[in-house]
């Protein structure tokens, strides 16, 4: 069996990986496999440039291939935000209720039809000697007045698919795959 480091810690993200990937006959590893890496700190200014840096990072001292993503929310009415801060929207890195929750905070006097928002998500994939190809990909939707729905982590239970009329939360693994297919960028 191939295997395939993923550089995240984020179980959530490692789960997704292995839904997509594990029918493929690959070993999904992340940096939970490797304790001794510890968080890459994300510096970049942009999805791309924090999928690099993990991918290149996690890639020389693995002497291994590595994939890394930097994916977060992008609301229109708050210009943008949470963005490349997704994670640690709350001041608090990985904490989904107080993102959750400044968000809708944030949002609170916002009508529906301004709502609108996207999923993004970069990948690098980086060879050991600092090669990388990138690919992206996004979600067209809006963020909900309250949450809803078991099925995800992160800002899935406020982001609403209208073409299901649900939140992503509420989607099983086989819907959610309809919006997990990148394409290749520069």
């Amino acid at each position: 069996m191939r295997e395939l480091v993923i550089a995240t810690a984020n179980k959530g993200k490692a789960k997704e990986f292995e839904e997509i990937l594990g029918s493929h006959d690959i070993k999904i590893l992340t940096l939970l496999d490797f304790p001794e890496i510890g968080e890459i700190e994300e510096t970049g200014k942009t999805f791309k440039e924090n999928a690099a840096l993990k991918a290149t990072t996690v890639a020389k001292i693995l002497n291994k291939t590595v994939l890394a993503d930097d994916s977060g929310l992008v609301v229109d009415a708050l210009d943008g935000a949470p963005g490349v801060y997704s994670a640690r929207y709350a001041g608090e890195a990985h904490n989904d209720a107080k993102n959750n929750e400044k968000l809708l905070k944030e949002l609170k006097n916002v009508k529906k039809e301004d709502r609108t928002a996207k999923f993004h998500c970069t990948l690098a994939i980086s060879t050991p000697a600092g090669e990388v190809d990138y690919y992206e990909g996004e979600c067209a939707g809006e963020i909900a007045f309250e949450p809803s729905g078991a099925n995800g982590f992160g800002y899935d239970p406020l982001f609403y698919l209208s073409d299901f009329g649900v939140t992503m939360a509420n989607l099983t693994p086989e819907q959610k795959k309809q919006y997990q297919s990148p394409g290749k960028c520069d």
